[in-house]
């Protein structure tokens, strides 16, 4: 009996510590901070933050289920790559938190109209889906948006509290 319950404690903990390491912001930046760059890295999936040209901080990140390359169309699951700027924000968004980035640009919908298509548009900076926040840095495990940038809620409350609208969003291969 006495071995079952060491085991149950221990799985506990487990699940615990898989929590906290999921839920947990270990860096918090200053009240008063502000960005003035955001640099995302697709194949690294990394989103950094900028201010005069010094990296602040360094976030991991989902991107859209079809990472590998630009968005060229409207449902291709493709997250864009280009200069963008935030030129929005939604606080009632489906997924928690949302930051708009200006995409398409007036090239992205040149090359699109050329195809006779649709370049697609709402991409995001955002969180986890509204009800599903537990999942935490557990999203980060694979690419699952329709062409956003998804952080986990903890992230993105703080990147929506340091980004000014108009801020440079340059999103890399």
């Amino acid at each position: 009996m006495k071995g079952k319950i060491m085991v149950a404690v221990f799985i506990l903990a487990c699940v615990v510590a898989f929590y906290l390491c999921a839920h947990h912001n270990w860096n918090p930046l200053p009240a008063g901070t502000t960005v003035d760059r955001i640099v995302v890295e697709k194949s690294a999936r990394r989103l950094s933050i900028l201010r005069d040209a010094n990296q602040i901080k360094i976030y991991r990140i989902a991107l859209g289920a079809n990472p590998v390359g630009a968005k060229q169309q409207e449902g291709d699951m493709k997250t864009p790559e280009g200069i963008y700027e935030i030129d929005g924000r939604n606080p009632q968004s489906n997924f928690h938190l949302a930051l708009h980035i200006s995409y398409p640009s007036d090239a992205d919908n040149a090359r699109a109209s050329a195809r006779g298509i649709s370049a697609g548009f709402d991409i995001m900076i955002h969180g986890i889906q509204n009800r599903h926040g537990w999942i935490g840095a557990f999203h980060r495990w694979e690419d699952w948006t329709a062409g956003c940038i998804a952080l986990t809620d903890e992230e993105i409350e703080e990147l929506w509290r340091v980004t000014p609208d108009g801020t440079t969003v340059e999103i890399r291969p």
